[in-house]
């Protein structure tokens, strides 16, 4: 009972910061308005923490199942963006992240798929499964700066800026804070597949070869997107397809192979 409850609250909340911010795209944003994003996006994420350590956190295990790994996913990613928020003008990416959130929330609760870790973890393993959420959670931020760069490009090329454009930073601004995200993520990454290779005995066993080959795939998308912003300014669309690219190949990575060898499978190994 307590479990359904504080879902149904913390979608309400995280509904009503996606209502707020489209309401303000008609008119610039007023620092009143974005004290009261940040305010129902901090309450919205500690009920999602709620329901997180409640089903994560369970006496025989961490419960490590795909919808759960998901809802923890787009947690981080609203707690990043919430941090991020108090001090770049990043909170429109809210429109996306929110309702994302929301989601995952609601089908952890509705279709909670088990996969149960021991908590007996070594402490590198645990570093690196840690590392993999948080690389996967900023690049997840990088990918939805992209779209909103993209809008803003095309609108501007366009000469028709709307609401939502005139809501957000300078372009320059935005490309800058998108490649700053990518090259954290990237960093965090690199940590993450080192650990990996360290700790881990299996990473080309035969029901993790394809997740490994994925992850390094990902891993030189994004080598390749910062060396090429570094040695010859690549900017704009080329950026966000790189970007694009490189979040899809690490969303094939982890949560397609999860998708096939826990639901189409059926089976369980260790994130």
């Amino acid at each position: 009972m307590v479990d359904i409850i504080v879902t149904i609250v913390g979608t309400c909340l995280y509904i009503a910061t996606t209502v707020v911010l489209l309401k303000q795209l008609p008119k610039l944003q007023g620092e009143k308005n974005k004290k009261l994003i940040l305010w129902l996006s901090f309450a919205a994420v500690v009920f999602h923490a709620d329901i997180l350590a409640r089903h994560i956190f369970t006496g025989e295990g961490l419960q490590m199942g795909i919808t759960h790994v998901a809802s923890l996913a787009t947690w981080f990613i609203a707690c990043l963006l919430l941090l991020a928020s108090f001090k770049k003008p990043i909170e429109n990416l809210g429109l996306i992240i929110m309702p994302t959130a929301a989601l995952t929330l609601i089908i952890e609760y509705l279709y909670p798929v088990s996969h149960l870790v021991s908590t007996h973890l070594q402490q590198g393993l645990g570093v690196h499964i840690l590392l993999s959420i948080l690389a996967y959670s900023i690049l997840g931020l990088a990918v939805v700066q992209a779209g909103l760069l993209s809008v803003q490009e095309r609108h501007l090329h366009n000469r028709h800026p709307g609401g939502l454009i005139r809501t957000l930073p300078p372009l320059e601004t935005m490309e800058t804070l998108l490649i700053q995200m990518i090259a954290i993520g990237f960093a965090l990454q690199t940590t993450s597949l080192l650990s990996g290779f360290v700790y881990l005995d299996d990473m080309f066993a035969q029901k993790m070869v394809h997740k490994t080959l994925l992850s390094l795939t990902a891993w030189s998308v994004f080598a390749v997107l910062l060396f090429g912003r570094w040695q010859y300014g690549w900017r704009g669309r080329t950026v966000v397809r790189w970007t694009a690219a490189g979040f899809t190949t690490l969303l094939l990575a982890y949560f397609g192979s999860k998708y096939v060898i826990e639901i189409v499978l059926g089976n369980q190994i260790n994130p």
